[in-house]
This record gives C-alpha cells, sequence and structure tokens, in this order.
C-alpha cells in the first residue's frame, strides 16, 4: 500500500425528512445564499422548505447553475455574495450545483484573477483558508460525490478545469433518497455510471496490496450493480435509491483512493466530449471506459483479473478470456441502465474525434493514467475503439 494523508470533515446528514434540521447546522446569524440549478428544487418544494428553516436569517438565492458549470455565470454569483457580505453558501442541486458551489467559496474573497484559479489542475488553489466561505450542501441527485470531497469541475472557454481546496469540503451534506424521486430516469442512470466509473478509476490500476480499498470498491461496484437497473426502474424504491446514493457519496469522499494508484484517463477524455459536443459527464464515460480498458489490458490485466471474480464472479477460462467478459460485461451494465456505449450513438463523427485529440493537448492530457504512459497517440486509438 503507498503511503497516503486522509482527512475528511463532512458531517453527512442521511435519510428522510432531514431539511428541519438545517436549523442547527448553519449559523444562526449567518447571511445565506441559496444556490440551485434549473426549476426542480422549486417545483418539487425543496426551495419553500429549505427557506422556511433558515428562519430569520438573511438568505439571498441565485438559481440557473448549468449542468457543467460555466465559469462567466459563476461569476455572477460571486458579484452577488461579494455585494451581500454572504459568509454561509448552500448548495441545493446535484454535482454540478455543488462544483460550482465551491468555486463560489473560493472565487469571493480572492484577491486575483479568479480565472487563475482554473490552471492548477489537481493542486491546491492558492487562497488563504480563512477566505474560502464555508458551504453545506442538499444533494438532489446521487452521481458525483462532490457532496463528500473538495474538488469541484468548472467549464471554462471550451474546457472542463479541475479545482480544489482543503478548506472547500462541504461542512455539512444532507443526503436524503426521497429528494431524489424525481429526477427523470436518465439522469438516474447517469448517476449510476458516474459512481461506478469513479470507483474503478481508483481500482482498476495495479495491485499495491491495498486490500481494505479493494474491497471497499468492489462492495460499492456490487451494490451499484444489483440496485442500479432497480432504482432506474422503479424511482420510489426507497431503499434501492439509499443505496445508490451512499454508494455515489462512497464512491469519491476519498476513502477508497488512499493508498493506491489512481488514473482518471476516462474522465479527462471524456470532460473533452463534453466540452466539445455537450455530451452529459457520465455519458462520456460509459462510451470511454470500455475502450480504454481494451486498449490498455496488458497495463491493467493483473487488476482486472481480480475484478473479474470479485465482482462479477468470473473465475473460468484463461485469465484473458476471463479480462474480455468482465469488459463486456461492464460495457452490458451501462446499456442496461439506458446509456449508449458508442460515440457514433452521440452523433459524432470520426473526423471529429480529431478535435478531441486536440483539445487533450492544449490542455495538457498529453500523460495520462495511472502510468502517464497514455499519450496523444494512444488517446487516439481509445477514442477510435469507442467510436
Amino acid at each position: 500500500m503507498l503511503n497516503f494523508n486522509y482527512r475528511n470533515p463532512t458531517h453527512v446528514v442521511f435519510g428522510k425528512d432531514r431539511i428541519a434540521e438545517l436549523d442547527q447546522l448553519i449559523p444562526a446569524n449567518a447571511r445565506v445564499l441559496i444556490t440551485y440549478g434549473g426549476g426542480s428544487v422549486q417545483r418539487f418544494g425543496t426551495l419553500d422548505k429549505v427557506k422556511a428553516t433558515l428562519g430569520n436569517r438573511t438568505v439571498f438565492e441565485f438559481g440557473g447553475i448549468e449542468a457543467n458549470p460555466k465559469y462567466d455565470t459563476l461569476l455572477k454569483v460571486v458579484e452577488v455574495a461579494r455585494n451581500e457580505k454572504i459568509d454561509f453558501l448552500l448548495a441545493v442541486g446535484g454535482g454540478s450545483v455543488m462544483d460550482g458551489t465551491k468555486f463560489i467559496a473560493l472565487a469571493t474573497q480572492f484577491d486575483g484573477d479568479t480565472a487563475s484559479l482554473l490552471q492548477h489542475g489537481f493542486t491546491p488553489v492558492p487562497v488563504a483558508d480563512d477566505k474560502v466561505i464555508p458551504l453545506g450542501v442538499i444533494a438532489t441527485l446521487p452521481a458525483t460525490g462532490s457532496e463528500m470531497n473538495a474538488f469541484a469541475v468548472v467549464s471554462y472557454q471550451g474546457g472542463k478545469f479541475p479545482v480544489n481546496h482543503p478548506c472547500a469540503y462541504p461542512t455539512f451534506a444532507m443526503l436524503d433518497p426521497e429528494l431524489t424521486f424525481s429526477l427523470p430516469k436518465i439522469q438516474v442512470a447517469n448517476g449510476v455510471v458516474d459512481a461506478f466509473v469513479h470507483v474503478l478509476e481508483q481500482y482498476a490500476t495495479y495491485p499495491v496490496d491495498a486490500r481494505v480499498q479493494d474491497r471497499m470498491a468492489e462492495g460499492i461496484l456490487r451494490t451499484l450493480i444489483e440496485v442500479g437497473p432497480i432504482t432506474v426502474a422503479e424511482p420510489t424504491n426507497y431503499d434501492a435509491r439509499a443505496n445508490l446514493m451512499w454508494s455515489a457519496t462512497s464512491a469519491l469522499n476519498g476513502m477508497i483512493g488512499t493508498g493506491v494508484p489512481l488514473d482518471w484517463s476516462t474522465h479527462m477524455i471524456g470532460h473533452e466530449l463534453t466540452a466539445l459536443f455537450d455530451i452529459d459527464h457520465a455519458q462520456t464515460l460509459a462510451v470511454i471506459l470500455p475502450s480504454l480498458w481494451r486498449v490498455l489490458k496488458e497495463q491493467k490485466h493483473a487488476k482486472l483479473v481480480q475484478y473479474a471474480a470479485r465482482v462479477w464472479d468470473i473465475t473460468e477460462g484463461d485469465e484473458a478470456s476471463r479480462v474480455d467478459q468482465a469488459i463486456d460485461k461492464t460495457e452490458a451494465f451501462f446499456k442496461q441502465v439506458g446509456l449508449p456505449v458508442r460515440l457514433r450513438d452521440h452523433g459524432v463523427t470520426q473526423e471529429q474525434l480529431s478535435q478531441v485529440v486536440d483539445a487533450l493537448e492544449a490542455h495538457g492530457m498529453t500523460a495520462l493514467s495511472e502510468s502517464g504512459k497514455v499519450d496523444l497517440a494512444t488517446s487516439r486509438k481509445i477514442l477510435d475503439m469507442a467510436w
């Protein structure tokens, strides 16, 4: 197992009917800015319940944060936060709202060019700890795990940029599965696949004898395989949705990624597909991951054999055939929950694949994977395989 540090300060409030507890979670004298995306939190009454619980606090709101939150939109929220001297942010929504709100927390009291916060990749942004506005989240979509980590992704000038800071962890994350019942099926399917691939990008690398992390990752994967199709088909099945929600949070709260090598290649290539062709993030993952594995089978052989046995119960035949079966089953699972697995199904032409490679080069994504050996030529092979 590799050396690691692990810290996660987020207070998780999980279960039914917990919104009333906001009063104990947010300082009584806080000036609160509620952020949200589309109109669903208004249509289904969630926003009204939140505001009622906040009582006599001074409360402002900003709606319209997009899927794949745009820098220019977030700057408008930063202006509100500055003008109104906001000292607590409350994100009500899915991963995009949470991500955007983390950026707002970092940018509001930042003295420099806020666009420079997007130039640090996975290195923490240079914001003083006492200049980060505290935030809480109420999750309405089980998918990204952003409710329990310090990372965000922001769209800017045709790219998607990761942002993080150790003080950007939400102070609390309210996870009520019933708040997700109204989601369209495609968003639930996206959430299942997003969480599944989050686990795999921390698991399917190479062995380092991290037995606890491996078993936890495998448990999340098997749970998603069990409950994913159920929760897509039965949106008010509380038990299935609760297990999906906790799986999505556990997939990216840092625990399974401690002490192990990581590979975010699928995400980095997927980000370019979203930026260029407006394909849902999770749907880019469903397209890229199986093809990436087919190209990198030798590099990932040992962990893919383990994955085949422990996640899919594939133990017969030679190792190469077991790996192939596991990749095929993964792809079939993505299709089972309702996502396409080919770029052409999203209207992307073979000629357009060069644009993706050019974007990877422009954004410095030229040495991907846990080995750093996935160069632009290899990325092109993966894209060709995925077409």
